[in-house]
């Protein structure tokens, strides 16, 4: 880890999978132990910055807008926890050659799991551009940490879990 620049907490999933919540949820933690901490979702940046499209090409652009943002932040050695769909093999590889402090983390749910619990209101009725509905998802293939998300432990315990993962990471290095 290099002291000299912020690290990336960069929280991925399909919509409803509880990132918003779990980088919530371990903000203070982070913050105390890794320094100034901001903690964003992309859906909070959207409506700040007005930024509309939803189409693929549209995510892809506004993704890469997200990781100009993050890296304007962890130069100035503050920490961002961003929770953001970003399903994009093309995003997590920028964020890997981008910044030095990066941790990609996974919340893994299942799209029929989603559906069935109906949160978001495009799991309720047709809209288009759902992420795996009819965007395919790219997963991320080497996350650093995995969090399996299958709604049977709130979200607590999985940001127990999650904070616990971050911190043996960091320790392996």
């Amino acid at each position: 880890m290099k002291k000299n620049k912020g690290i990336l907490f960069w929280i991925t999933g399909l919509s409803g999978s509880g990132k918003t919540q779990i980088s919530k949820k371990i903000y203070s933690s982070i913050s105390k132990k890794y320094g100034p901490t901001i903690c964003v979702s992309g859906d909070e940046i959207r409506k700040i910055l007005n930024l509309k499209g939803y189409d693929r090409y549209q995510r892809l652009e506004i993704g890469k807008k997200y990781i100009y943002l993050a890296k304007l932040i962890t130069d100035q050695k503050i920490n961002v926890i961003f929770a953001v769909v970003g399903l994009f093999h093309k995003l997590h590889k920028i964020n890997r050659a981008t910044f030095e402090n990066y941790l990609e983390i996974y919340i893994k749910s299942e799209i029929n799991k989603l559906k069935m619990k109906k949160k978001k209101y495009f799991y309720r009725k047709k809209v288009k551009n759902v992420w795996g509905m009819d965007i395919n998802p790219e997963f991320p293939k080497k996350p650093d940490i995995i969090i399996y998300n299958d709604f049977k432990k709130n979200i607590n315990e999985l940001s127990k879990e999650l904070l616990s993962k971050i911190k043996k990471k960091y320790y392996e290095k």
